[in-house]
């Protein structure tokens, strides 16, 4: 029968049969839908000497079958709480797919019986954390009822023809309430912190001959059977003033209109008096066994909360507000919750809504005591009529496939000069098959040596404009000054300022696996990064370089750089070092990034160096960011990872192609320096010339220059002292630049489909 999605929550009690009919909300998830109930009251107290249990129970049960419709509904049943047994366990770190196994050798532990004997069943509780398939401080709880009472539990239901789904302990179906309509079903609740618990809510629910007292904070839950109850207030007016049963439980609960309140209220005093103290003595147990929990709201349940005066007298002996539920905020219910029959009940259905908020999947704890057998038996139940059916189907096809494959056979009589005929002329034809596709054969094979030379002979045209297209891209690549000539100044600040690098040298070599140039630099910038500021002062302080354009006699040398400026010198290269050596994959951390570039190509070396470094004597007005090293990085280097230049394309139109795409990769720059300070004659051609001019004007004005007695130039007296030649006192910043170069033909960048043809060490595709 199909499952028409609504849950039946059935709280068989000793007073009355309370059931709750409800489905899910359609748009609310912390919302349920009751659709129906039933509150059927016994004729007598089933804890009454007189009374039969079984035949009041069964008579309940046959009138709830006979005034609901429970057809395709599932089913959920509580047992009283002192019936099971319940464990709540702490395990140590393990690992999460052996947790049944410790939770099945604990249970053997746990539970006096064997395990054959008792319908057990467990769950992980909320809040537990995880890291690599570990369970850190996992709890389970472990819950378990004797086979035989777990029978005699649901026997009434079984012969009213009730198929029970669910069975769960009664206190735990109070937790599942609590949770659901008290806590918003821990949807917004932070992550469990066990050095920080949230506060814990107490709820009391007080049936005919028990109290099932439960402390949950949503993630962890704590439950005690308190043997005292309602018929307990009944039998202590029975014995202080003489009356029976039946008089005493009509005056309890009727007692504001009783001759004598006071002596009635009197002669229960002692029961209210234990019942406090065994609730004191079960709240001290609790908190002596969890220090770092907090009780914050106590929710009382059950018709016993009825007795007048009751809610009073456990407000005052416990320091706290007991709270008496007027409602339940998640349980839409419309003229079901407003019948009278609910409202004057509404406190005894808690245990109904907590059985049918699992039987809906929406509880915190979803463990079930109905034994594997009936489930077993259920299943089989259910598949009998599909397996009767396919048995039945499966029968009528081999009859079917039966005959047709003995028709077939009798009409394919192979001495019939009909059939022989028919197979002469297949005969053929699968002959004429078998040539036809040796021939397709062929001309596959000879269609694919066609592409191949087609690819071959259009690698080899284009692999004569690849070192064309470097040149050309990494000239893209290079800052350039935008200014017309006609716009430049020819002053040293102008110099300084220009964004444009001068190159040097291009080398190339040749690798046939560039993985070797990458592991090398790698690893060089990593000890690069490495190295101490000091170890880099002590090395630039011994370095006294001088340029091939300083003056040939060294005779007018740069003027020593101040200490701030080494500093923020090496500094900057240290930054520049750690940042390429991070964007290699090499960093501080230790390991060498192996995911790298791989294959045979080319490694291009620049070698250059640029002016575009601040003036010491005047550092205002220039960005001391982007000077050095930094210019180059910020430049070059990025261009040569970044840009793109245009290219004619197979058709002869110009497209625009990135560096990427030229094969060209990986650029990082190799050289470790600083700026050096040098001398320049804007007026001489070359070194030799400047030193030429600044010697002329030295011997001029200098007795004593150019050997022992020398004099100086004589002068007409009208002819002017000559001026000294023009110098610029420049910082020349050197540097190296390596990228990786992996060509990629025209062909194979407009077709990939053509790509895969080897190069040789010139760059020409075979």
């Amino acid at each position: 029968m199909a499952r028409s999605g609504a849950v039946w929550g059935i709280d068989i009690g000793n007073c009355a049969l309370k059931a709750l009919r409800c489905r899910r909300h359609e748009k609310d998830t912390n919302r349920i839908v009751v659709e129906a109930f039933d509150f059927v009251e016994y004729s007598k107290i089933l804890t009454q000497p007189e009374a039969d249990r079984e035949a009041l129970i069964s008579e309940a049960v046959a009138t709830f079958v006979s005034r609901n419709e429970l057809a395709g509904d599932r089913v959920a049943v509580s047992v009283p709480g002192q019936s099971g047994l319940s464990r709540f366990i702490k395990l140590p770190p393990v690992e999460a797919k052996k947790i049944p196994d410790i939770v099945k050798y604990e249970a053997r532990q746990q539970i006096p019986f064997a395990l054959e004997d008792v319908v057990w069943d467990y769950q992980q509780l909320a809040g537990g954390s995880q890291e690599d398939d570990y369970a850190l401080d996992p709890e389970v709880g472990l819950f378990a009822m004797k086979r035989d009472q777990v029978h005699r539990a649901i026997r009434p239901l079984t012969d009213a023809g009730i198929e029970v789904d669910y069975i769960q302990l009664a206190p735990l179906a109070i937790y599942n309430y609590a949770c659901f309509d008290r806590m918003n079903n821990l949807e917004d609740a932070p992550p469990f912190d066990p050095e920080n618990p949230p506060k814990s809510l107490l709820v009391l629910s007080f049936g005919t001959e028990t109290t099932d007292l439960v402390v949950t904070n949503g993630y962890r839950v704590w439950q005690r059977n308190i043997p005292i109850g309602g018929s307990h207030f009944t039998r202590a007016l029975t014995k202080e003033m003489q009356l029976t049963f039946t008089k005493a439980e009509h005056l309890k609960r009727n007692a504001t209109k009783a001759e004598d309140p006071k002596a009635l209220f009197q002669a229960m005093r002692p029961v209210f008096s234990d019942l406090v103290a065994e609730i004191q003595r079960s709240i001290g147990f609790f908190m002596n066994n969890n220090k770092k929990a907090e009780i914050g709201d106590i929710v009382a349940l059950g018709n016993p909360m009825r007795l007048p005066g009751l809610q009073r007298y456990l407000s005052q002996n416990l320091d706290q507000k007991v709270v008496l539920l007027e409602e339940f905020p998640g349980l839409v219910g419309g003229s079901v919750t407003s019948a009278p029959q609910f409202q004057a009940n509404h406190l005894s259905f808690a245990e109904a809504y907590g059985l049918c908020v699992q039987g809906l999947d929406l509880g915190q704890l979803k463990t079930n005591l109905l034994p594997n057998e009936i489930v077993t038996e259920r299943l089989i139940r259910a598949k009998k009529p599909w397996t009767v059916a396919a048995a039945a189907v499966l029968m009528l096809g081999l009859t079917i496939n039966y005959f047709s494959h003995y028709n077939t056979y009798a009409s394919a009589d192979i001495d019939n000069e009909k059939m022989k005929r028919a197979m002469s002329t297949a005969s053929g034809i699968a002959g004429t098959a078998t040539s036809l596709q040796s021939e397709h054969t062929s001309l596959t094979a000879n269609f694919d040596e066609l592409r191949e030379i087609r690819s071959n002979l259009r690698s080899n045209d284009d692999g004569r404009l690849l070192w064309m297209e470097l040149i050309k891209g990494v000239d893209a690549a290079l800052p350039k000054d935008p200014r017309p000539l006609a716009q430049r100044q020819l002053t040293a600040d102008d110099v300084r300022n220009r964004n444009e690098v001068h190159i040097e040298r291009m080398d190339c070599e040749f690798f046939p696996d560039v993985a070797v140039w990458y592991a090398e630099v790698a690893n060089a910038l990593q000890e690069a990064a490495g190295i101490t500021v000091a170890q880099q002062e002590a090395e630039m302080a011994t370095d006294e370089r001088v340029d091939g354009e300083l003056l040939a006699d060294g005779e007018q040398p740069g003027e020593a750089e101040d200490e701030e400026l080494v500093e923020a010198d090496i500094a900057a290269a240290d930054e520049l070092v750690e940042e390429a050596a991070e964007d290699f994959g090499a960093g501080l951390d230790g390991e060498v990034d192996e995911a790298g570039p791989s294959g045979e190509g080319w490694i291009i070396e620049l070698r250059g160096y640029h002016f575009h470094n601040s003036d010491p004597d005047n550092r205002e007005g220039f960005n001391l960011e982007n000077e050095a090293g930094a210019f180059v990085w910020n430049t070059l280097v990025k261009n040569l990872r970044d840009s793109s230049v245009m290219m004619p394309n197979s058709s002869g139109e110009m497209t625009e192609v990135t560096l990427k795409e030229l094969g060209i990769s990986h650029p990082v720059m190799v050289s470790r320096s600083r700026p050096v300070p040098q001398t320049y004659d804007p007026n001489a051609i070359d070194a030799e010339e400047a030193s030429r001019r600044w010697s002329e004007y030295r011997n001029a004005t200098e007795p004593g220059r150019g050997g022992f007695g020398a004099r100086p130039t004589q002068r007409r007296n009208d002819e002017p002292a000559p001026e000294p030649p023009e110098h610029w006192k420049l910082r020349k910043y050197e540097f190296e630049v390596q990228f990786i170069w992996q060509p990629k033909p025209r062909g194979e960048r407009e077709n990939p489909d053509l790509a895969g043809g080897a190069s040789d060490e010139f760059g020409d595709t075979y």
